[in-house]
């Protein structure tokens, strides 16, 4: 299989996901270009297609939203840490290098 043709079934699911529109064939073949018949012939596309759709089902559930809020949560949590240091390494900057006013 095609890295292209994998990367191409992907972003369909994800562009129907981020929609909010259901994950089937049809609609990704569609969104992708790509004949139907690929999707169920190719078991590496089908199972993408197939996470996609459980990942859409358990998204709707609490139990899948407490997941995602402790994702975005501990995402979150590595931006601040990343920009905590950052504000470090300017700030160290700042006093070492020479101060020129003109």
């Amino acid at each position: 299989m095609t890295p292209a043709l994998t990367t191409r079934v992907e972003q369909a699911c994800r562009d129907l996901s981020a929609t909010g529109a259901p994950v089937t064939f049809a609609a990704v073949a569609d969104r992708a270009g790509i004949a139907r018949a690929t999707l169920y012939r190719r078991p590496e596309l089908r199972a993408l297609i197939e996470e996609q759709r459980q990942l859409s089902r358990e998204a709707l559930t609490l139990s899948g939203l407490a997941i995602q809020l402790d994702q975005l949560r501990t995402s979150l949590e590595a931006v601040a840490a990343k920009v905590r240091h950052h504000e470090e390494e300017l700030r160290q900057l700042r006093r070492t290098s020479p101060r020129t006013r003109g």
